[in-house]
């Protein structure tokens, strides 16, 4: 039996992550990142986009924290 790839959603990245979807959603279209496919209507992305992805929330939440406790 052949193994199944796992290719991630913006839902499962988000449910991943546990940040809220459009958060995930505005990253990926302020940043650019493209879906390496579609499974049906839904777009698919790389492992290594969900790193990218978790990085730069990580890096945005660290700003915040910065501004915050200015």
């Amino acid at each position: 039996m052949p193994a199944t790839m796992r290719v991630p959603t913006v839902g499962e990245i988000a449910r991943r992550l546990g940040r809220p979807l459009h958060r995930v959603e505005y990253l990926i279209r302020a940043r650019g990142i493209q879906a390496a496919s579609w499974a049906g209507n839904a777009k698919v992305y790389t492992e290594a986009d969900v790193d990218l992805i978790a990085e730069e929330l990580r890096r945005i939440d660290a700003a915040r924290a910065a501004e915050v406790a200015r």
